[in-house]
């Protein structure tokens, strides 16, 4: 678990890969009521332009708050999520996400981390979070 007095700007976390498999797409689009046909119809995504069907965007923040908690532990608690998307993330690749804590605010007890996400065609996601921490 990270404390607010512990951590210090230029801190980097831990980089975590993402498999992207079919189920994780799907069910990606599945939990987050997105039917939109690219996100679990092969040849409605072919008919699209696109290789494969594609990650949305919600599955992508489920991705990013993973990738932030899994370094705030239990306590921290997400206050801002600003990401905008970047090359589609297609089953067969990996994401991987790495990020560093860029801003320090004793007001509020809170950290901004600054994060990308690549896969083999390059950036997926990038932005900022902010954190509160205990």
């Amino acid at each position: 678990m990270r404390r607010f007095e512990q951590v210090q700007p230029g801190e980097q976390l831990e980089t975590l890969s993402v498999p992207i498999t079919v189920p994780l797409v799907v069910g990606g689009g599945i939990a987050t009521r997105d039917y939109f046909p690219g996100h679990h119809d092969l040849e409605a995504a072919r008919a699209l332009g696109s290789p494969h069907i594609f990650m949305n965007i919600l599955t992508t923040n489920g991705m990013v708050q993973r990738f932030v908690d899994r370094w705030t532990g239990p306590h921290g608690r997400m206050a801002e999520l600003k990401i905008k998307l970047g090359a589609p993330n297609y089953p067969g690749d990996t994401m991987t996400l790495s990020g560093a804590v860029t801003d320090k605010r004793e007001s509020d007890q809170s950290v901004e981390i600054t994060l990308k996400g690549t896969n083999s065609m390059g950036a997926h996601v990038t932005g900022t979070v902010r954190v509160h921490l205990p």
